[in-house]
């Protein structure tokens, strides 16, 4: 029994397109993994029958994407990427930014995330991932009652506190969408904690449920 071909042949108009989706619905169905390369142009020529043009312009729209990445040399050509929410969390970021999300809109965001993800903490982490919590929080509750907090130190430990508290939550979305803001938005300004109005919110209530967890788990 002969197995199915990963391809097939596109037809005239918005090939790139329809060449563009199968090699990423290859991807994500994992009959290509990150690190390995893609047929070589003249190959994939042959494969959709099209010319090198049409094939130029699918890899573009891969790259554009983050699935693929082109490299030169002997052993050059186009190789498939692992999406990396650092990349994700820049992307996010600077679409927010674009659409003039504002500081008070993702404390609003991250207070309601921290609170479920607070719930599904208590029920599922072990015993010594609530001690590591416990003694993280108090790190950062040492830094909110400083008269003026370092601003990076502030940024630096509400970081890893948000990104182990959504670890430990067990649910993977809950995690990468936490990496993919605070990665994203620590890498460009420190917004969250620029404006002296918006650190008492942070004191009064955005932080409220990190601060209080230690209560709330033992």
């Amino acid at each position: 029994m002969t197995a199915q071909p990963i391809f097939i042949p596109v037809q005239i108009g918005r090939a790139g397109e329809h060449i563009a989706l199968q090699i990423e619905a290859a991807i994500l169905g994992e009959k290509i993994l990150p690190g390995e390369r893609l047929p070589s142009e003249r190959e994939l020529q042959n494969l959709f029958q099209c010319g090198r043009g049409v094939i130029r312009q699918a890899i573009r729209a891969l790259k554009q994407k983050g699935l693929v990445e082109t490299r030169k040399g002997a052993k050059g050509g186009a190789y498939i990427k692992k999406i990396d929410v650092a990349n994700v969390g820049e992307s996010l970021a600077l679409f927010l930014k674009q659409q003039h999300v504002g500081a008070n809109d993702i404390i609003e965001f991250r207070e309601s995330i921290d609170r479920v993800i607070a719930v599904l903490v208590i029920a599922r982490a072990s015993a010594s991932e609530k001690e590591e919590l416990v003694r993280e929080t108090e790190k950062l509750l040492e830094l909110v009652k400083e008269g003026a907090p370092d601003k990076d130190s502030l940024a630096r430990q509400d970081q890893v506190l948000n990104i182990l508290l959504a670890k430990m939550s067990k649910n993977p979305i809950f995690e990468w969408v936490m990496e993919a803001i605070q990665h994203g938005f620590s890498s460009h300004d420190y917004a969250l904690y620029d404006d002296p109005d918006i650190v008492k919110k942070q004191q009064k209530t955005g932080m409220l449920p990190l601060v209080e967890l230690p209560k709330m788990i033992q």
